[in-house]
Parts: C-alpha cells; sequence; structure tokens
C-alpha cells in the first residue's frame, strides 16, 4: 500500500491497482484528492498490474467539486491533469461508483474506460444548481456517451438519475452487488476479453443521429420553469457545441462559457443561496443535544385548502393525519380536494394510484377535536382571527396530553398571545405552511418568548422531513416574509392611484423575475378574502372591485379579466377608470411613473424592513430573509434574494434612494434603518449580517 496524498493511497490485489480515495464526507475533488488521482493512475501504469481500478471509501464516491476552494486561488494539479492522465492510460480504467457521482465526480468517471456502479448509485451533473456548467469537459463527455437528449435533460435540471436509468442510456457498464469484487472482476475481464480502451472524447456515434430541431424544441420546453436563469441557457449551448463541434473546440466552448458564468453575479447569488439554506438550518443558542418529539402522529384542524394541504405533506413521508373540522360536509369537501389533488398528481405520473390509496389511507377525518388526544403534534389552520385561535388553543390545551406541541399556521398574529390561552406556552409555536402547502417549500417557524427548545428543535426537524426549508424567526405581525410583503403593497397601491396601471406594476415585477406582481396575486388569492359585503365603504380601490362584483381568478373579473378556459390575464380598461375616479376623488395628481421608480418603490422598502427585522433580532441573519423570499414567494434565485440584491447593487446606493423617498413620498416605511446606515459605514452587508 502506497500513501500517494493525505486523501489518496494505491493498493494492489494481485494484477489490479486500486486507487482509493478516502476525502470525508463526501470525498470532494479538493486538490489533494487531484493529486492522488494524478500520482495514482501514473504510478499504476508504470506498475505490472494489467488493469486499474477508481474506487471510494464512506458513503459515496466522488460527489463533486469542493466548493469551499472555489473562492481562492486555483491550487495545482488542475482537475485536467488527473482526467488526461486516466483517459490516456495504457491500461483499463474501470470507475467503482457507490452513493453519488456527482459534477466532477462524474466528469471523473467518464474519463475511465468503464463505469460500474451499485443498485442505489446515482449520476448527474448538479452544476446549474449553482448557477454553472460542468468545467471539465463533462458537457462534451456527456451528450457523448448518453445521447444529447438525455444529456440536455440531466444538464439543466442538475438532478441525477438512479443506477438503472444510467445503465439504460450508456453511462455505466454494468450494475454490480458487490462494489470493489464486482469491479475487479470486470477490470480482469476487460484485460482478458482485450475490451477496447474506450475514450468517450473519441465517441461521435450517438450525436450523429441529433435531430436538427432538438435544441429549439427543448428550449421553448424549459423556458417558463428557467426564466430568467442564465446557466440553463449556457448549458444547452455547451451541448450544442458537442453535436456540432469536434471535441476540442467543444472544450474551447465550454470553458468560455463556464468563464462568463463564473465571474457572473448569477452563480455568486446561487452558491450565496447553496450556503445560506444549509445556515438557516442551524440556531445559535440551540443546545446540540435537544431532542425533538417523535411524531408518530399529527392533528391539523381545519380542512380548508392549508388545512389539507398541510396533511398531504405528513402523508407523503407516512406519518397518520386527524384532520378535525367543524362538520361532516366542509370535513368530506376538504378529504375530496386532498384526493384529487393526488390523483392529479398520478395522471402526470408523479406518483402511482397505489400511492394515492396508501397516503389517502394514513389520512382520517373527524368532527371531533378529542381525536387529537393521541397526537404528538397539532397544527391549527383556521382563518385569521386571534380570538377564535385563542380559543382554540384553549381547547388544545384541554385536550392534547403532555409533551405534545401545539402549532399555529397563523401568518401573521403573534404568537405569545395566542400560547397566552394555555397552561403550557412553553410547548405553542408557529408554523407557518406557504400555500399551496402541498407546494410550496417554505415553513416560517415562529418562536413565541415562552416556547421552549424542544419545540423549536421538533418544528425544524419535522418540517425538514415533510420536505420543507424550515426558518426560525421570532414574534412580530407578519414574522419575516408577509412583513416585507405588506410594505411591497404600500406602495403598489399608492402607485396605481398616482398614474400607473396595475398591469405595468406586475409587468416590471414580472421582468425583474418574480412570478407574478401585487395586483395579480391579490386576483389569485381572492380580492373578498378578509371583505365584508355589510361594512364595505368603499374606501379603497378593493372595496371598490369588489363592491362592484369583481372577486379575481374565482369569477373571471378583478384587477384583470379572465378567459374561462385558459385563465389568461387581460388588462381591463374599466378598473383602471375606477382608479382613476377614486384617484380624483382623493385629489391624488396622477402622473407618468417610470418602470425604474416602480421597482425601486415597490423593492426598496422591501429591503429596508428587512433590515429593521435584523434589527429587532427577529431574523437571525441575512441571509434567513433570502430563504424566506425565495422559497415563499418566488424571490428570483439568481438575485441571491433580497438582501444580497440590497448588497449588489451597493447599500450607499440603496440607502440614497430610501432618504430620496422619505422625503419626496414620506410614511413610516419609508424611514431608513438604522442598521443599513450603520452598514454603509462600516462597508457591511445585510447578506452576511448575523445577529
Amino acid at each position: 500500500m502506497t500513501q500517494l496524498s493525505q486523501s489518496v493511497r494505491l493498493d494492489f490485489e494481485d494484477d489490479i491497482a486500486i486507487i482509493r480515495v478516502e476525502n470525508p464526507p463526501v470525498n470532494a475533488l479538493s486538490f489533494h484528492v487531484r493529486q492522488g488521482l494524478l500520482d495514482g493512475v501514473t504510478e499504476a501504469e508504470k506498475s505490472d498490474a494489467t488493469a486499474i481500478v477508481l474506487i471510494c471509501e464512506g458513503r459515496t464516491f466522488i460527489a463533486g467539486a469542493d466548493i469551499t476552494e472555489f473562492s481562492g486561488k486555483p491550487q495545482p494539479p488542475s482537475l485536467q491533469e488527473a482526467q488526461d492522465a486516466m483517459e490516456n492510460c495504457s491500461k483499463p480504467v474501470i470507475a467503482a461508483v457507490h452513493g453519488t457521482a456527482l459534477g466532477g465526480g462524474l466528469e471523473v468517471a467518464l474519463c475511465a474506460h468503464y463505469r460500474v456502479g451499485v443498485t442505489s448509485s446515482q449520476y448527474g451533473l448538479p452544476e446549474v444548481k449553482l448557477g454553472l456548467l460542468p468545467g471539465a469537459g463533462g458537457t462534451q463527455r456527456l451528450p457523448r456517451i448518453t445521447g444529447a437528449a438525455k444529456a440536455l435533460q440531466m444538464m439543466t435540471s442538475g438532478d441525477p438519475i438512479p443506477a438503472d436509468e444510467a445503465l439504460a442510456c450508456g453511462l455505466i457498464d454494468e450494475i454490480v452487488d458487490d462494489l470493489e469484487q464486482g469491479a475487479v472482476a470486470f477490470a480482469r475481464r476487460a484485460v482478458s476479453e482485450q475490451m477496447p480502451l474506450l475514450r468517450i472524447r473519441d465517441r461521435n456515434d450517438k450525436l450523429a443521429d441529433t435531430p436538427p430541431s432538438l435544441f429549439d424544441d427543448f428550449r421553448a420546453g424549459i423556458a417558463r420553469k428557467t426564466r430568467g436563469f442564465l446557466a440553463p441557457e449556457y448549458n444547452i449551448r455547451c451541448i450544442e457545441a458537442a453535436v456540432n463541434l469536434d471535441f476540442e473546440d467543444g472544450l474551447k466552448r465550454e470553458q468560455e462559457l463556464f468563464r462568463d458564468l463564473m465571474t457572473g453575479t448569477q452563480s455568486k447569488a446561487q452558491q450565496y443561496y447553496f450556503f445560506a439554506e444549509r445556515a438557516a438550518l442551524k440556531i445559535p443558542g440551540l443546545p446540540k443535544e435537544t431532542e425533538p418529539v417523535d411524531i408518530a402522529r399529527c392533528g391539523i384542524l381545519g380542512a380548508g385548502t392549508m388545512g389539507g394541504g398541510i396533511a398531504m405533506n405528513f402523508a407523503n413521508v407516512g406519518i397518520p393525519v386527524t384532520i378535525v373540522e367543524r362538520d361532516q360536509e366542509s370535513l368530506d369537501r376538504g378529504l375530496a380536494v386532498v384526493r384529487a389533488n393526488y390523483e392529479r398528481t398520478a395522471a402526470r405520473g408523479g406518483i402511482t394510484s397505489d400511492d394515492v390509496e396508501t397516503r389517502m389511507g394514513l389520512i382520517s377525518g373527524s368532527t371531533d377535536m378529542g381525536n387529537f388526544a393521541d397526537c404528538d403534534l397539532v397544527i391549527e389552520a383556521v382563518f385569521e382571527n386571534m380570538d377564535l385561535k385563542k380559543s382554540i388553543f384553549a381547547e388544545l390545551d384541554a385536550i392534547c396530553k403532555s409533551g405534545a406541541i401545539l402549532a399555529s399556521n397563523t401568518s401573521a398574529l403573534d404568537i405569545n398571545e395566542i400560547a397566552s390561552a394555555t397552561s403550557r406556552p412553553e410547548a405553542v409555536i408557529g408554523m407557518h405552511f406557504f400555500s399551496p402547502a402541498n407546494v410550496m417549500k417554505m415553513l416560517e417557524v415562529v418562536r413565541g418568548d415562552a416556547t421552549s427548545d424542544i419545540a423549536i428543535t421538533t418544528a425544524m426537524k419535522i418540517g425538514r422531513s415533510i420536505g420543507k426549508t424550515p426558518v426560525l424567526c421570532g414574534v412580530c405581525h407578519g414574522f419575516v416574509g408577509n412583513r416585507m410583503l405588506f410594505m411591497r403593497g404600500i406602495e403598489a397601491e399608492k402607485m396605481i392611484l398616482e398614474g400607473a396601471a396595475p398591469s405595468r406594476v406586475d409587468q416590471v415585477l414580472f421582468d425583474f423575475g418574480l412570478p407574478m406582481g401585487p395586483f395579480a396575486m391579490s386576483d389569485l388569492a381572492g380580492l373578498d378574502i378578509g371583505w365584508d359585503e355589510t361594512t364595505s365603504s368603499g374606501a379603497t380601490v378593493r372595496e371598490l372591485l369588489c363592491e362592484s362584483g369583481r372577486r379575481g381568478q374565482k369569477n373571471g373579473r378583478g384587477y384583470y379579466t379572465y378567459d374561462p378556459d385558459t385563465r389568461a390575464a387581460t388588462p381591463d380598461p374599466e378598473v383602471e377608470e375606477i382608479i382613476a375616479a377614486f384617484a380624483e376623488r382623493q385629489g391624488i395628481e396622477r402622473r407618468e411613473i417610470s418602470d425604474q421608480e416602480i421597482l425601486e418603490r415597490c423593492l426598496y422598502p422591501m429591503v429596508n424592513e428587512g433590515a429593521k427585522i435584523l434589527s429587532e433580532e427577529i431574523a437571525i441573519r441575512g441571509s434567513d430573509v433570502d430563504v424566506v423570499w425565495i422559497n415563499g414567494y418566488g424571490w428570483p434565485m439568481y438575485t441571491g434574494g433580497p438582501m444580497f440584491w440590497a448588497d449588489t447593487i451597493g447599500l450607499e446606493e440603496v440607502a440614497e434612494r430610501i432618504n430620496h423617498y422619505a422625503s419626496t413620498i414620506g410614511g413610516a416605511h419609508w424611514s431608513i434603518s438604522p442598521l443599513i446606515e450603520q452598514l454603509v459605514s462600516e462597508q457591511g452587508s445585510l447578506s452576511t449580517y448575523t445577529n
């Protein structure tokens, strides 16, 4: 045995050289791994070995690049040097894969002459998720072995494929039961059968029959999902280069496009978000030894849109759910919606019909809150009324067993006041799911003044278990997400009175990268939410629209009119007349408002409020605010989130514009956060700020 570097050693099993990589936790391609690979192949080629097996210790094959090296000066050797040594080796090189071969790990495997893997292994090039493309020849080798169509799907999604799929498309050559024994046996067979030393770079057979329309059709198919992102398009261009150019010229094109992405703001934003999402799980001061409550059964009060969606999250991971509604009709309606959601997913191929029945079988309905007695977690999901919620929590306090966690799905109300209705405020916590709850990843976990470490740990852990991205925050009206959203709403409402059409405000924000603007969002949610016909006085534009029979998408008329078949929205001149008449009665002078002003007046108050949230210690860190907005509201990930975006613009400029609007427009929401002023003077940043 020869230790080649701190993480790579060379062993021999009779006539087979075995290069072993051990760089915990995921065998990332740190410089010492690259050095070990290069030296290992060089030494093995000089030895009496007839073939070489590359295998990794631990739970995975090489899972990718060492992302911590991205911001520093590259250390030799380059990955390409190690790849060249493998690819040009005069002896068969076999990559043995378990766990995941991702990114640079798959690019290394593609330089072996053959690849074998265990049944559970997975293969992918996920660089697109970091705003990048594979920069070590992966964009040129992958389509040569899988075909362009498969490479497009893998590289633009970044999602890994399982071993059976990899075998079917030619990415691996064999699935083995015992990784090392199977790889060694394959290596000996390669020698005895004089199997050719196949270099993927020399293969063009799978590219020859690429349909001319493939790339345009593929672009059209992913356009909506990838809107605004550069990396998917750059990955496509690389695969086009693989089809149209020879390997060396394709490699040059890959490097040009890689450099463009690497030096751009999108990749920096997406890499920032990669770490931000992980940082959100770290709670300062929370003892690591805190044991969460084991959630064997979850109770949900309310079978409406939110309650049903929340229930699906638990059933999806095998946790039994008890849903309680006030009457049988409401319960039956809610359960029917849940079933319809599952059946729609099954019709699209997302789950099987058996899965539908299994999951529905985990959800039981009742009209008796007494059935919550055996639940370990109960989530209240009724409408936003403090008196109602307090009465419910008083009942839950009397019904639920000792040790159960009592959670409210409130989107804005005071968790401390809700907890005051119980004799166990330490067990009360906010779990704010975003709508639709069975789809959206965001979960705001809201701790009250008395909330225990056990309750926090439980909510954060179960949030992850059901596929959510939990972020812990403190108590204030609207918490993190909605508190910032309220600020945007104030200015959007002002601007339509001052002369900007609702459709124009929405379009500016859509062009920025958000999925929809405030008025399209209002129509989607329903203009009549919280509106009471008996007390309506025409005091706002929304009240006027409701009074004129407009409810939003639900009846085809809101700020927009909607096609009954396609739901396509069309700006409504009648609405603009209603707005103009209302503005005139209010004595508001109308004028032309630029797109830049619309953007600034919608987004800068949000940034300012985010800074206030940080200074009040409602959020732990600036990056947590960004995680909430990316996952909860569709803020474009390629800008990093509102805090990172503000840093990118420059806090000095942001402060100048906030002060400008404070002096020209006024309003408490334009009062600049002292934290922004502090960070400007210290040359600090919102995105890295931590309480």
